[in-house]
């Protein structure tokens, strides 16, 4: 193979300097962060607006429940009519009127009647946060109406945290399989997008060549199974660079858009804000970081990113040659699709795989067989390994898929053999099985 060095050379030369490479390598990161940033000082405006809402409690049960915060005022009307307050509101184009009256039956049964008024239909956050207010209230009244003691429930109320131990004494958490399932779907998710993205660019590359029939040229002096390798492997690491540039490019540009513009990136996500504020207001915080911590430092990180690294490239070379026998089988990315699908089928299936059955059951019967499957092993493995595989396992299921990938090599180099001199034909599989015995 001494010519597979110049061939790798070549592919990477030509991807790096092609100016749509460039301009999308340059413009995506930005585009992304621009968008980001849009959606991010829209919602900032949106929670910093400043809300009014009127109350006009008849039943005089729940006046005390709400306090104004910093962008939602509360107006408790007293002696005045609905339709009062209804244009109270109208008038001084305030955000609306919440009105609650008590039912039909005794006051003791403690049923409320309650409507909102508004212009324009409300938001959904603030619905939901005023029928928490009025549910946790209700529920208070009925229980005290019963003679039981509050302060006594609240007392009793208590967090049961069990703790998880194997039977060789390695000890685990909720906490930790959070974080586990966390490393495997995103490295799951990142191969899954890597060979999607340049998977494809590899396919288009072949069919461009052949179609331009430079590939004549080319095949004269190289032998196919050197020049597909030389392609998988340059546009390979022409996508690294990409990736590595657009992560560079949007930490910059993330960091500029927020200190020039003053856009606070995390308005993105309230919900969430207001649920680690609530959880950080917690007295055991401190103890759930420490256990977090302690997690995350007890996790075979070593392990964990040898096997990412070697799993990622096996799964992604496996894949890229059977994208490379496609390019070859066809005149044009039109007759790509009838192929497409036998590819694409084992690594949806994988994701599933992964999400349904590793999450609940890591070393189940289902989990540990795809882990083994090569065509799903990149996936699936990658999403177990944190769970604790053995060492054996690993390397047994990274062995099968060296294996299989050398087979498909072979297999996608007799396909792209006879593909890349052939013109004018879509081929079917009973062909393409024919041109596995030239």
């Amino acid at each position: 193979m001494n010519h597979l060095g110049l061939i790798i050379k070549r592919e990477y030369l030509t991807k790096v300097k092609n100016k749509s490479f460039l301009i999308m390598t340059i413009l995506s990161p930005l585009i992304m962060i621009a968008l980001i940033a849009v959606v991010a000082y829209l919602s900032q405006l949106n929670n910093n607006k400043q809300r009014t809402i009127n109350i006009l409690d008849e039943s005089g049960l729940v006046q005390d429940i709400f306090k104004s915060t910093e962008n939602t005022t509360y107006n408790m009307l007293t002696n005045i009519s609905l339709d009062e307050a209804i244009n109270d509101v109208q008038e001084n184009d305030e955000y609306g009127l919440l009105h609650i009256s008590k039912g039909d039956g005794p006051i003791t049964d403690y049923d409320l009647k309650t409507k909102f008024y508004s212009e324009d239909s409300p938001s959904l956050s603030i619905i939901s946060s005023l029928e928490n207010r009025l549910e946790r209230r209700i529920e208070d009244l009925k229980l005290q109406s019963v003679g039981v003691d509050l302060e006594k429930i609240k007392a009793s109320q208590t967090d049961v945290n069990i703790a998880q131990e194997s039977f060789s004494g390695e000890t685990s958490s909720k906490i930790g399989n959070v974080m586990k399932l966390a490393f495997g779907g995103i490295a799951g998710y990142l191969l899954f997008m890597f060979i999607i993205i340049y998977g494809n660019m590899i396919m288009r590359s072949v069919i461009e060549e052949k179609t331009s029939r430079i590939i004549e040229i080319i095949i004269s002096s190289v032998k196919p199974v050197q020049l597909m390798l030389g392609k998988i492997i340059g546009t390979s690491l022409a996508g690294i660079t990409q990736f590595v540039i657009w992560v560079i490019l949007g930490g910059l540009a993330f960091s500029l858009v927020s200190s020039i513009f003053g856009i606070d990136m995390s308005q993105m996500q309230t919900p969430q804000q207001e649920m680690v504020e609530q959880a950080m207001s917690d007295p055991d915080a401190n103890v759930k970081v420490q256990m977090l911590f302690n997690e995350l430092t007890s996790l075979p990180i070593a392990n964990l990113l040898i096997m990412f690294v070697l799993f990622f490239i096996g799964g992604y070379l496996l894949y890229s040659s059977l994208y490379a026998a496609i390019g070859a089988a066809v005149d044009n990315e039109t007759d790509t699709q009838q192929f497409m699908l036998p590819i694409l089928m084992p690594l949806i299936l994988a994701v599933y795989v992964g999400v349904f059955t590793v999450i609940e059951d890591p070393h189940g019967t289902v989990s540990t067989v795809f882990s083994f499957i090569p065509f799903t092993s990149p996936v699936v493995m990658l999403m177990r390994i944190p769970f604790g595989v053995p060492i054996w396992q690993q390397l047994v299921s990274l062995g099968l898929l060296i294996g299989t990938f050398t087979f498909t090599v072979w297999f996608a180099a007799k396909i792209y053999r006879v593909g890349i001199l052939m013109y004018g034909k879509k081929p079917t599989y009973k062909e393409l099985f024919k041109w596995l015995k030239y």
